[in-house]
């Protein structure tokens, strides 16, 4: 079976980490592919599974590996047809590497896509400013990345500031955005302050609740990242 744009890929979703931002996610698909119709639209598999332990919690040494969800989860899409995979979590990059020579699928790697798209922006971007879960943080994903690239890195106050995104990621998931949007811009409007030319949305809940004109930079959702770099491998097979 092939679609009206001549591909045969199918794109796997690792998600429910969390639910809402893998709905999200999704829908930043659909609307970033071009086209007219159904038949126009990407093909897709979506196993989102809640239960995978959460990621902070384990890379702070406070809980269960989530390596094995996650070879479960992508076993699954293998199986049902995938031949990509997207994972629209930033801290799960974290364990990318304990599953990648297991999968048998190529995983499109959201932070490397983002460090890349940061070095296209006009003007460019030399300081970024991150919000992200603390596993994020800790673990140095965008970090390691953003230097490959000459990109310095801002964060927020770890005694302060970082235990209000926390509590906002953790409003989201709870189903309160509202709750995330002060504490959210207020450390966004912090990074901008100290020189961050563009506010990096580390978390796939902070879109949810960070609404972007709350930011006097550039937004960058990771999320909308990942979409496009989805559909331009799709385009260019």
């Amino acid at each position: 079976m092939t679609s009206s744009t001549g591909t045969t890929e199918i794109i796997g979703i690792l998600g429910g980490m969390g639910p809402a931002a893998t709905a999200d996610f999704y829908a930043k698909l659909v609307s970033m592919t071009p086209g007219h119709s159904d038949q126009d639209h990407l093909r897709t598999v979506i196993w989102s599974d809640p239960t995978v332990p959460d990621r902070t919690e384990a890379l702070l040494g406070n809980g269960p590996d989530p390596t094995p969800w996650l070879l479960n989860g992508s076993r699954v899409l293998r199986e049902a047809g995938a031949t990509v995979i997207a994972i629209p979590c930033n801290t799960a990059h974290a364990f990318v590497p304990r599953i990648a020579d297991h999968v048998g699928l190529p995983i499109i790697h959201m932070i490397a896509e983002v460090a890349r798209h940061l070095t296209t922006l006009d003007p460019t971007v030399h300081t970024a400013g991150l919000l992200a879960t603390t596993g994020t943080l800790r673990a140095g994903l965008y970090q390691e990345w953003l230097q490959r690239h000459g990109i310095r890195l801002l964060l927020p106050d770890p005694t302060s500031r970082q235990d209000q995104v926390m509590a906002a990621i953790r409003a989201v998931k709870a189903g309160d955005q509202a709750a995330a949007a002060v504490p959210l811009a207020d450390a966004a409007q912090q990074l901008s302050a100290q020189g961050a030319q563009a506010i990096i949305a580390g978390c796939t809940e902070i879109p949810l609740g960070l609404p972007t004109d709350a930011v006097d930079v550039p937004l960058i959702d990771p999320a909308v990242i990942l979409a496009q770099a989805l559909v331009r491998r799709v385009q260019a097979r």
